[in-house]
């Protein structure tokens, strides 16, 4: 009976040496052996250094460049993004971070919580001068409500506080000196004791997820004296021992342990949604760029084309004045519309050339401090287009549908009321009274030698010639250690301890507000679903006025061409005057540059429609997978001889889009 109880002994000692599965699954990362963690044993006490940021930009940019001017199609301005854009390249590290913290859990530390805000992106250069347009600024950021901290917070816990879920080795030495005067010397001999000792101990602690702590520990404790009565000395004892304790009710449980745990692998989860919608900003940011940069290509092409027009009616008019078939006063009528044409062509110049500052920027890692994209002009290959008249609308209803099943921020706010719920239970565990079990079982041993000191002259006269010391005592630290494992000397105890707190209000109150803070939960995340509706119908009106417009734009515009030459043949026939060819040029300008307006008014409602409905990565064909690595493998377009406004492809939007 005793070898069986000693074996299941060493038994529990063997298991409790094996981490547990739940609490010692680590991440990704860790497993493969990489920054997080290291396998050997030394590696667990030194840092792993985290590579330094990267401010290379990829080859793609530079393939795209040629003889100083940066030919773009809009497939490449959206790979540039995903490999370069800096936004983009911050999120990288949110997965990493929550991997750590993931890390932390399953060691039973309290989370140290993932950063949630995102960046809206760049806003484009009619921004700038009027205040509308894409993005909310350079640098912008919102948080997408996923409650977490930012680097560095240290996070609040309530509820029971969790078990050392990491192994810990404890090894101890101690060497002492000690006299103890005798005010009797008759039991001793001699006047005071004088002891050396040295002893040492080790062990190892483990908790686990069930509410268990386990310890184990090894103890020797070698003394030598002057003690002339003792039979043995020097002497060494020694035990072994083991400690078991169980919660009982406050903290008993892996739901409660490993809660936690629980939501670190939630946090991971929504650092990947956080990723994934800022690159869904990013690419719809960038979307919009591309669309005003192609819209400012086509406006300068219009104010150049209304400068022509009114330098070819100056020179007209000049000529009329030197033959004398018109006033002079038309010279000047003509020159000051020249100038107004060429003050309208200047400033769209310089909104082309702000504009393509702000895509360089977006898109390269060193910005425009890179001398290669510093003066390199950017030509636009991708038109904006129209889609045909015949484009499908699907109802309201499957529009929201699909938003709910694709927007990552709806799963994001649905995996915080979960990590909100695991923390509830864990502060309704904190309301129950204290109850621990406790349990010990130690082995003890003993063993020296003979006290070769002179035997005391009491002792001699009453016949004690030599020591009679017990034989079973008598050898070294193999016969301590052979008495400890053959559980000669074994001390048991089982008890329990319990705390009852008489008021226990500060439990009572981590759980009224940690329901009340649910509840608020659940009302944003309806508030979150109910805007969807109003954003993917608000986006659905937007998209059909914007399809009017363009429409009324362009029958604008064809109108205007038809007046301007009804207007020059007249006053080539003298049936009109300058003044109204002037005017006419004036609207069929405005026409052209209303198209262009609305046709990029058209492009953005299309974006926001995709950004509404979840579909920005879906309908631009763009893996996650790829953004996260920070390499596309879709190779660059080709490098066509073309000037801005001659584009090609297949457009600016796919030709499959949430709306179809």
């Amino acid at each position: 009976m005793k070898h069986l109880k000693f074996s299941m002994a060493i038994l529990c000692t063997a298991l409790m040496l094996v981490p547990s599965v739940q609490a010692q699954q680590a991440p990704a990362d860790q497993r493969n052996g990489s920054w997080l963690a290291r396998n050997s044993f030394t590696g667990r006490f030194r840092y792993s250094e985290i590579e330094p940021i990267n401010i290379t930009n990829s080859p793609r940019l530079e393939q795209l460049v040629r003889a100083g001017r940066i030919y773009l199609s809009l497939q490449d301005a959206i790979a540039l993004a995903l490999e370069n854009n800096l936004d983009i390249e911050l999120q990288r590290y949110g997965a990493r971070i929550a991997e750590a913290d993931l890390l932390r859990a399953q060691a039973g530390g309290l989370l140290r919580g993932i950063p949630t805000s995102i960046s809206t992106g760049p806003q484009s250069a009619a921004s700038l001068q009027t205040g509308a347009g894409g993005g909310t600024g350079i640098g912008a950021v919102r948080d997408t409500g996923g409650g977490g901290a930012g680097s560095g917070t240290i996070i609040t816990s309530t509820g029971t506080s969790i078990p050392n879920l990491d192994e810990q080795i404890f090894v101890g030495y101690t060497w002492g000196h000690r006299t103890l005067t005798q005010p009797n010397s008759f039991s001793t001999g001699i006047p005071s004791l004088v002891f050396n000792s040295s002893g040492w101990g080790a062990g190892i602690q483990k908790g686990f997820l069930t509410g268990t702590t386990v310890t184990f520990g090894v103890n020797t404790t070698s003394q030598s004296s002057n003690n002339l009565r003792a039979e043995i000395n020097p002497f060494t004892n020694g035990n072994a021992n083991i400690e078991l304790r169980q919660r009982l009710l406050q903290g008993f449980g892996i739901a409660a342990n490993s809660r936690f745990i629980r939501i670190a692998k939630n946090d991971i989860r929504i650092s990947d949604l956080v990723f994934r919608q800022q690159v869904i900003q990013t690419v719809s940011a960038i979307v919009n760029l591309y669309a005003d940069l192609v819209s400012f290509n086509e406006d300068v092409r219009v104010r150049r084309q209304a400068l022509q027009l009114n330098e070819k009616l100056y020179s007209d008019n000049r000529k009329q004045v030197e033959i004398g078939t018109l006033a002079p006063i038309e010279i000047v009528r003509a020159e000051a519309e020249v100038a107004r044409s060429q003050q309208e062509l200047t400033a769209s110049e310089t909104q082309l050339l702000q504009q393509e500052t702000i895509i360089k920027n977006a898109l390269s890692r060193s910005g425009v401090n890179n001398p290669l994209l510093a003066n390199a002009r950017i030509v636009p290959t991708d038109p904006l287009q129209m889609p045909p008249a015949t484009e499908q609308i699907r109802p309201v209803q499957d529009l929201v549908q699909v938003a709910i099943e694709n927007r990552p921020e709806i799963r994001q706010t649905e995996l915080n009321l979960e990590n909100a719920k695991i923390s509830l239970a864990g502060s309704k565990s904190q309301l129950l009274p204290s109850l621990d079990l406790v349990a010990t079982a130690q082995n003890n041993g003993l063993a020296g030698q003979i006290n070769t000191l002179p035997i005391p002259a009491d002792m001699a006269a009453a016949g004690f010639v030599t020591r009679r010391a017990n034989p079973v005592f008598v050898g070294g630290i193999g016969d301590v250690f052979s008495q400890i494992f053959s559980r000669n000397y074994p001390d048991y105890s089982i008890g329990f301890q319990l705390s009852v707190p008489i008021r226990n209000r500060a439990a009572q109150s981590d759980v009224v507000r940690d329901q009340l803070m649910l509840r608020q939960a659940e009302i944003r995340q309806r508030q979150q679903l109910n805007q969807v509706t109003v954003d993917v119908q608000n986006a659905l009106i937007a998209l059909q006025q914007a399809r009017s417009r363009y429409q009324a734009a362009e029958k604008s515009r064809v109108l205007q061409e038809q007046t301007l030459d009804a207007e020059q043949k007249k006053y080539a026939l003298g049936a009109s005057t300058i003044f109204f060819v002037i005017q006419a040029q004036r609207d069929l300008a405005a026409a052209q540059a209303a198209e262009v307006s609305a046709l990029s008014a058209y492009n953005r409602a299309r974006v926001q429609m995709d950004l509404a409905t979840g579909q920005t990565l879906a309908n631009f064909d763009i893996s996650i997978d790829e953004a996260v690595k920070g390499r596309v493998g879709r190779a660059p377009s080709a490098l066509p001889a073309l000037e801005p406004g001659q584009g090609r492809g297949n457009g600016l939007l796919p030709g499959a889009n949430s709306t179809k």
